[in-house]
């Protein structure tokens, strides 16, 4: 059954209100966020009515499309899932849908090679193999990497078009060291992804500390800040403020130094091949293995990349982050001590 693009708009929308865990949903909260996706997705500034929403309630819940999403009502009044894990982006793709993604994939391989869409090689890998699996019911021969228990994804498209549409956003965070959670308001700039964790670049309202990189498992809920207003970013270079560090801890002000380093011969295919930043030198080679240096800030990542290499790898200087990483040698080889008298 063909859907026009202003009826899939608004299933989308209600389907990820629906899996919004944190906030109860009226009919009239719907066919706002509804109204307001039309709006931001066509241009389309005419409201949605009550009847339309209600008739795609009905047609989600309903398999006419393949949907039969299990839509309740609770107390008269607030809609939801009653299978917390349902979204109608878990059910199989259509032939209808398998044509459509054939075609853009057919599309996308005309801009691969290209210098400025070097992106767009994996996305067509990865699109390729998804339909590859769905037609032949095949397994995949692709294995991307991927954490399918990560948190705060469903806040990811919330907090684009924040940073889109320049709106200021209120989170309910609990930060790994905090025993509590706290609310605040923050304006969103970037969105960042290290190691298939996200993180958004941010000024916080009011805090001493304003610019912060927050994690998105971390955060509990996310609404629109209805009272505060989004503040411009006026002193972040936001295309290359994570340039010059490994991760994403940083803090504004922060200078970064050359970090050297020697790995033996056996590994330092691993580091010419993949290197830790783009910054990374040879200086020069030794009996036991070859120099490198970077120019990045020390950082938490920066200590656990190092010391993911073990005893192959040593640190060399600045002096700093020679004795953090000695401190931290000493604490694991103390924690193994430890571990054999107990045994």
């Amino acid at each position: 059954m063909p859907v026009n693009r202003n009826a899939l708009i608004r299933y989308r929308t209600i389907d990820n209100c629906l899996r919004h865990k944190y906030k109860k949903w009226t009919l009239e909260d719907l066919i706002e966020a509804c109204s307001d996706a039309l709006y931001e997705f066509q241009g389309i500034d005419k409201g949605v009515s009550r009847r339309t929403v209600q008739a795609d309630i009905e047609m989600m819940r309903s398999n006419k499309l393949g949907y039969e999403a299990p839509i309740i009502v609770i107390d008269k009044k607030f809609y939801t899932y009653s299978d917390k894990n349902y979204s109608i982006t878990n059910i199989p793709l259509t032939n209808q849908d398998m044509q459509v993604l054939t075609e853009v994939a057919d599309l996308l391989k005309q801009f691969k090679g290209f210098s400025h869409f070097a992106e767009v090689n994996e996305m067509v890998s990865k699109l390729e193999d998804k339909i590859y699996v769905q037609k032949t019911s095949a397994t995949s021969v692709i294995d991307f990497e991927k954490n399918d228990h990560l948190k705060g994804l469903e806040f990811l498209e919330m907090i684009r078009k924040a940073i889109i549409s320049k709106t200021a956003l209120c989170f309910t965070y609990r930060s790994f060291r905090a025993r509590d959670e706290s609310t605040f308001c923050i304006s969103p700039y970037l969105l960042k992804e290290y190691r298939n964790r996200w993180f958004v670049l941010c000024l916080a309202h009011k805090k001493s500390s304003p610019i912060l990189t927050l994690a998105l498992d971390r955060i509990v809920s996310v609404e629109k800040a209805e009272t505060e207003p989004f503040r411009e970013n006026i002193s972040l270079d936001l295309g290359t403020y994570y340039s010059d560090v490994i991760g994403v801890t940083k803090h504004p002000g922060q200078k970064d130094c050359e970090v050297v380093f020697r790995i033996d011969h056996e590994n330092a295919p691993y580091i010419i091949t993949k290197p830790l930043h783009p910054t990374q030198k040879l200086l020069t080679e030794t009996a036991e293995g070859k120099i490198f240096s970077i120019r990045v800030i020390l950082n938490y990542e920066l200590e656990r990349e190092l010391l993911g290499f073990g005893c192959k790898l040593r640190v060399l200087g600045p002096r700093t982050l020679v004795n953090r990483i000695k401190e931290n040698l000493a604490k694991a080889l103390e924690c193994y001590e430890k571990a054999e008298e107990d045994i």
